[in-house]
């Protein structure tokens, strides 16, 4: 290995480590309480060695919320080849809550870590956009096949959203605990499933 080579990779590492260590503090601390020094004692590195790799703590957080939705987005491409918008439609809930059950963290900073909207606007969500726009185009292509007839793509694409999200966030914040006889997985499966039954009658 060269040492251009070397050094790239030393580059990576530490980039992969700012964010882990990153990741725990803003889970721990939310978004307003976390800082630069916070993250940089998570990882027993100088505060102002971090200014190398990224500007300040919302290039930090925006580059996590990439990161999740990436993986997330990467899931949804196993469903490119089902051919019945309907049943593209099902799945995607499907990989949506496993997505959460198997990664708690990346889900809580995608969806539940609030960031200043100003942040936001900046351009560290356009992937969730990109998200989003994935299930609204699934939605119309069901209605194109006859389903949700009279419906707005948009109000029921928010709706379905909300309905998965929903199972996730009592998942990712431990509210499931009134719910005593079933486990978590139990909860969040069947309950997606009586919502699907739903949007089997519609």
């Amino acid at each position: 290995m060269s040492i251009a080579e070397r050094k790239l990779e030393e580059k990576q590492e530490m980039h992969k480590r700012i964010l882990n260590g990153a990741r725990k503090v803003f889970l721990e601390k939310g978004y307003e309480q976390a800082s630069m020094r916070n993250i940089a004692n998570e990882i027993n590195y100088s505060p102002g060695s971090l200014y190398f790799y990224f500007k300040d703590k919302s290039e930090i957080f925006q580059e996590l919320h990439k990161e999740g939705f990436q993986l997330l987005l990467n899931q949804f491409k196993v469903l490119d080849k089902v051919g019945d918008p309907f049943e593209r439609l099902k799945a995607m809930g499907r990989i949506f809550i496993q997505f959460a059950q198997e990664n708690k963290d990346y889900y809580n900073l995608m969806f539940l870590v609030e960031e200043p909207a100003k942040s936001s606007e900046e351009g560290g969500f356009k992937i969730a956009q990109e998200a989003i726009d994935s299930l609204a185009t699934v939605v119309k292509d069901c209605q194109q096949k006859g389903k949700f007839k009279d419906m707005d793509t948009e109000d029921l694409t928010f709706m379905i959203l909300s309905a998965m999200h929903g199972i996730c966030a009592l998942f990712c914040k431990d509210r499931t605990v009134g719910f005593v006889g079933k486990t978590n997985e139990e909860l969040m499966e069947r309950g997606y499933e009586c919502f699907v039954a739903l949007l089997e009658k519609s």
